[in-house]
């Protein structure tokens, strides 16, 4: 078994133990968000609507990050040198990046399902039926899940001849980078997932968002047209960080002069940030989850 040397934390000792406390309460806080909203709309049959089952799949995408960065972040924050087994970094490598696919693929039907609703009402009962949401759910987590599959495998063909790890955590640079023969194969197919799941993401929501502004411009009612325009600034600033952050990242890989230290700030924030935002900004921020929310614990902390 090949053990891979992580980076270690530069951090004094007497830091350590507050920053595993922090960082143990922000999984933890990760973890109720999305549980929350996952339980409230799963447990109320008038929350079963197209967007709220999509946001659902957002929340168990969200959940599936967190569990792939944090459990291995704090179990090695307190020791030097930080050490993971290879099977363990291939593990976590395919969760990371069905995490980081699964968000855009999510994030993007999200934002059609809403252009959907406001910019083509009459259509959106025949086309967004039961058995479509079923196809659509079914084909964003089977193309992000084999496009990432098929990404790990070429990286599992490679020789490895090192075991320092350049990351906080492992990814697809990682095994191009123990990798001791040609990575050709590799980081073409990598630029062409960065090309499927960002490009098409970015030009989808750019796209439907600036639809739904224009229409909810021309509509009338300016208390439908303000909150239209709060909701899609707040959705398209969370998707933004994930894009540009998770962007900026993956091609920081492929420069040589790239900072070391910008590289891993940004990977870390996306691994932390999205999951933390998301249920507040499509989650608490939905009026009628928030209603549901509270009655839900209403009824857990009263005491009859």
């Amino acid at each position: 078994m090949t053990l891979l040397t992580l980076p270690p934390f530069s951090l004094p000792s007497s830091a350590r133990l507050p920053a595993l406390i922090f960082s143990t309460l922000t999984y933890l806080a990760i973890l109720f968000c999305n549980l929350m909203v996952f339980v409230t709309i799963a447990v109320n049959h008038n929350l079963h609507k197209p967007m709220y089952l999509l946001l659902v799949n957002l929340n168990v995408v969200d959940m599936l990050g967190a569990t792939a960065f944090f459990p291995q972040f704090l179990s090695t924050m307190l020791y030097d040198p930080r050490v993971i087994p290879y099977w363990a970094c291939v593990v976590q490598a395919l969760l990371v990046h069905t995490y980081g696919a699964g968000s855009l693929t999510v994030l993007t039907t999200m934002a059609v399902d809403r252009y959907l609703a406001i910019c083509a009402p009459l259509s959106y009962n025949n086309i967004m039926t039961n058995s479509n949401l079923v196809k659509i759910i079914s084909a964003v987590w089977l193309t992000s899940f084999i496009l990432i599959f098929i990404l790990i495998v070429l990286a599992l063909r490679l020789r490895i001849c090192r075991t320092s790890v350049t990351d906080i955590y492992c990814n697809n640079p990682t095994f191009t980078k123990l990798a001791c023969e040609s990575t050709h194969v590799n980081n073409f197919y990598g630029l062409f997932t960065i090309a499927f799941f960002q490009g098409v993401s970015l030009s989808v929501v750019v796209f439907t968002y600036l639809q739904i502004l224009v229409t909810c411009v021309f509509k009338k009612q300016s208390d439908a047209r303000s909150k239209a325009i709060q909701t899609c600034g707040a959705h398209l600033f969370v998707f933004l960080f994930l894009e540009l952050n998770a962007f900026i990242a993956l091609i920081a890989h492929r420069v040589a002069n790239a900072s070391i230290f910008l590289r891993r700030a940004l990977g870390v924030s996306v691994m932390i940030f999205p999951p933390l935002m998301n249920p507040l900004v499509y989650g608490f921020n939905t009026k009628e989850i928030r209603k549901h929310i509270l009655l839900l614990l209403k009824r857990k902390i009263s005491p009859i």
